[in-house]
């Protein structure tokens, strides 16, 4: 049976070190801030933004949260960031996607400012991540490569097979998986005998958005599997690995919920205050 990864616990951990880090910069007298940005009355957009707003009070990073109506022009709300881009009290600026249809995402993301963009949206910070540069991968990917380490498994030298290819998940996983030394191969949907892949992995990171895809016959007898998926069945949140089989040959396992969720959470926390800290040490 896997050892099993357990998110909640290294979130914990996460979060102990966040509220040390809002302290020493409170000695510094600098007061980290996040800013949260939506648009419109999505109901499940608004509990996500309410549940980040809650973590930031909860080690006591400021935030504030800025909502404009659904009928609101684009230009109004790129004004918005470029107002937070230049105000220096501001670290981080989230931008709670989806849009509405009458927005274009690309062009308003490309608006935020890249030391601010603690959600790794920017273009920008993809480039950064892709050269090796300083800069911010999303907090998703960030999350996955956290449970890898903690495991305690070498990355270095390890095959890792990563089946989702987002800009979100997917692509910037791989390259942080790359950035460790990993030989890296992505696989997708379309992607000839999956099976064949994954069975190769001593490392195997599921984001591609179909429940259950990954089954226990295609695991490799003792890999770190962690599951980024995130699928309502039956009213039940559940992976992209199918748990019951993967967790009798997986040597680590990630479960839905528990797992990568959690840490995300706090990823983005540990951003904003890695800006706060560039910028007051920039200063």
């Amino acid at each position: 049976m896997a050892n099993m990864i357990d998110g909640k616990l290294i979130a914990a951990s996460l979060r102990d070190e966040c509220a040390q880090r809002v302290l020493t910069l409170k000695e510094k007298g600098v007061s980290p801030r996040l800013d949260v940005i939506i648009v419109g009355d999505d109901p499940a957009s608004h509990q996500y933004v309410n549940s980040r707003l809650k973590d930031c009070a909860d080690i006591g990073l400021e935030s504030i949260t800025h909502t404009l109506p659904a009928v609101a022009e684009q230009a109004e709300l790129v004004d918005l960031i470029e107002q937070l881009n230049a105000d220096a009290a501001v670290h981080g600026i989230l931008l709670q996607m989806p849009l509405p249809k009458s927005m274009n995402s690309d062009e308003v993301i490309a608006h935020i400012s890249p030391k601010k963009d603690v959600d790794g949206l920017t273009v920008a910070n993809a480039g950064a991540l892709y050269t090796g540069r300083e800069g911010f991968a999303p907090c998703t990917p960030s999350s996955v490569m956290t449970l890898i380490k903690s495991t305690g498994v070498p990355i270095k030298g390890k095959n890792a097979v990563v089946v989702g290819r987002s800009i979100v998940v997917g692509k910037p996983a791989a390259m942080l998986l790359l950035k460790e030394h990993a030989t890296v191969t992505i696989c997708h949907s379309r992607t000839a005998d999956l099976a064949a892949h994954t069975r190769d992995a001593d490392i195997l990171v599921a984001a591609v958005g179909v429940p259950g895809l990954i089954k226990g016959d295609m695991i490799k007898p003792g890999a770190v599997v962690v599951d980024a998926g995130i699928n309502r069945v039956d009213g039940k949140t559940v992976g992209d690995v199918e748990f019951e089989s993967a967790e009798k040959v997986a040597g680590y396992i990630s479960p839905v919920p528990g797992g990568v969720g959690p840490v995300t959470r706090k990823i983005l926390l540990a951003n904003t205050l890695t800006a706060a800290e560039r910028m007051n040490e920039a200063e």
